[in-house]
């Protein structure tokens, strides 16, 4: 695996305290170290030494390591909007609307170091669970497709989602995360695909293409004659987050 890289301290930030440096520094290499061993085989002794710091500066500024885990996972979350339908207007079109919805979901690919490494430990997390995983589902992940999908009935003026909506709006988003998993093998492959800021907003462009096309083949499908009746959609299980791990 890639080895992840170790974000300077300053990254343009204007010059901190001691005290303040200090929490940065343990944040920022808790997070490459949490994103390269995963929660339960990193311990804070490891963290405090690659940090440059003692142990006890971990309990002053996180708490524990549990804590130290939520800030690395929360504070330096790329930017990105809150609500990714609220920036879908009702009366754009679905060019407009994909377009809007991909630059938001792919703006962290022009956020550098810091991002990536942001986006590593949320893949990290997706694979290893600690529980952070299930609040990122219920409060970010859930209320966007529930904006896509809605978006997309709109689209497709269907007055009620259903399950085939939902496959859809998993199958839109599915274009764009490829992106980001699969980033160390494009990088391989064909590295000039996301080299500069230019290249990714063409790679937003042809996604856009080519949901577009998913969205008109799913419009064709429910026009045919020979299309089955769609079935409503289930309500979702809301799953019940494991047991946090307290491995020191």
């Amino acid at each position: 695996m890639e080895k992840l890289p170790i974000i300077p301290l300053e990254d343009g930030r204007k010059t901190r305290s001691d005290g303040a440096q200090s929490r940065e520094r343990l944040l920022l290499t808790a997070m490459r170290l949490f994103a390269e061993q995963g929660y339960a085989r990193t311990s804070t002794r490891e963290i405090a030494l690659a940090a440059g710091t003692n142990i006890a500066s971990i309990s002053y500024y996180f708490g524990d390591k549990a804590g130290l885990y939520r800030a690395a996972f929360t504070e330096k979350k790329p930017r990105k909007c809150d609500d990714i339908a609220a920036i879908c207007h009702p009366g754009a079109s679905l060019r407009e609307s994909l377009a809007a919805f991909y630059g938001v979901l792919l703006a962290p690919l022009k956020q550098g170091d810091l991002a990536r490494l942001s986006i590593r430990l949320l893949f990290r997390e997706m694979l290893e669970p600690t529980g952070l995983w299930h609040e990122e589902i219920d409060n970010g992940i859930r209320p966007a497709h529930a904006g896509l999908t809605l978006l997309l009935a709109r689209h497709l003026g269907i007055a009620e989602p259903d399950d085939d909506l939902s496959r859809l709006a998993f199958s839109v988003v599915g274009l764009a995360v490829q992106m980001m998993v699969a980033r160390e093998v494009i990088d391989k492959i064909r590295p000039q695909l996301l080299g500069s800021e230019a290249a990714i907003d063409t790679w937003i462009a042809r996604l856009v293409d080519y949901a577009e096309a998913m969205v008109q083949a799913e419009q064709a499908r429910r026009a045919s004659p020979s299309a089955p009746p769609a079935a409503p959609a289930a309500p979702a299980a809301t799953p019940t987050p494991p047991p946090r791990k307290k491995t020191a």
